[in-house]
């Protein structure tokens, strides 16, 4: 059994608004875990701290974060984490291999002056790293497969198994460049039978044509990556934060259609909760 709750849905950079209030404005970050063990999160992004604030106040956190890539909106929330504040918290950190320099280097960087006023490692909490683009293992008794996708910069994919239950994460997937529906066999194998399929679908048919070369897809490629992996449901997400409520309830009623009662099909919002028990 996997139970998977999301602290943030959009992609890009954060925003707020009444306009935004159903599905909320901060950036990726999704919770799944085996009732009972050690935490597992989905990228780093503002929704962290909100998760943080779910958490007893007094006790050291133990987790791993799977990563998929280093942009902004996936790292950014790392220092707002108040359980990251706390001596005796520990955090493994897994995501992708980079071209130039290590995991724990490009984090260090990114969270020190001029960019940051602390520098990672003062923080009280202590990090591991594990860099992978390719790999399997366990945490408690689910099982995480890494697979690489393409994007601006290494990205992973995460697949999260326990017994029958099954999440699969991509939250920034290139579409083919000239806008096909063309889903990479590895992508698909890596997400075959989910049953909780968490996707990018940034961007309309329209929208793509002007940003086809900026890392995302649109929702209906998003559908047919779930129709051609046979995942049970399908989430959209990743938002764009030029999109408000009514765009993404309009953009996941087409979805809906186009699946065609092959998936289930959802948009991803702040506080959304589901369970996965195969």
């Amino acid at each position: 059994m996997l139970d998977v709750t999301f602290f943030g849905v959009r992609g890009s950079t954060p925003c707020h608004g009444p306009a935004i209030a159903r599905y909320g404005g901060n950036t990726s970050c999704v919770l799944v875990q085996v009732p009972g063990e050690t935490p597992i999160i989905c990228d780093l992004g503002t929704g962290l701290r909100y998760f943080g604030e779910t958490l007893p106040a007094d006790q050291p956190f133990v987790g791993t974060a799977l990563v998929s890539h280093l942009h902004w909106d996936h790292i950014q929330g790392l220092p707002f984490f108040a359980p990251a504040l706390r001596p005796g918290s520990e955090i493994e950190i897994v995501g992708p291999r980079q071209s130039d320099g290590s995991l724990a280097q490009s984090f260090a960087t990114a969270l020190a002056p001029p960019l940051f006023p602390v520098k990672l490692g003062e923080l009280p909490g202590r990090f591991r790293f594990r860099e992978t683009s390719e790999d399997s293992f366990d945490i408690g008794s689910a099982t995480v497969r890494v697979f690489p996708v393409t994007h601006v910069g290494p990205t992973n994919g995460y697949r999260i198994d326990c017994g029958a239950a099954s999440v699969a994460y991509i939250s920034d997937f290139q579409q083919p460049l000239d806008g096909s529906l063309v889903v990479s066999p590895d992508v698909v194998e890596a997400c075959r039978g989910a049953d909780i399929l968490i996707h990018d679908a940034q961007y309309s048919p329209q929208e793509y044509t002007l940003k086809s070369n900026w890392g995302h897809c649109t929702v209906d490629y998003a559908v047919e990556v779930a129709l051609a992996a046979q995942a049970r449901r399908l989430v959209l997400y990743h938002h764009d934060p030029a999109h408000d409520d009514r765009w993404i309830d309009r953009a996941c009623q087409l979805a809906i259609e186009r699946a065609a009662g092959g998936c289930d099909v959802i948009a991803g919002s702040e506080g959304l909760t589901m369970r996965s028990s195969g």
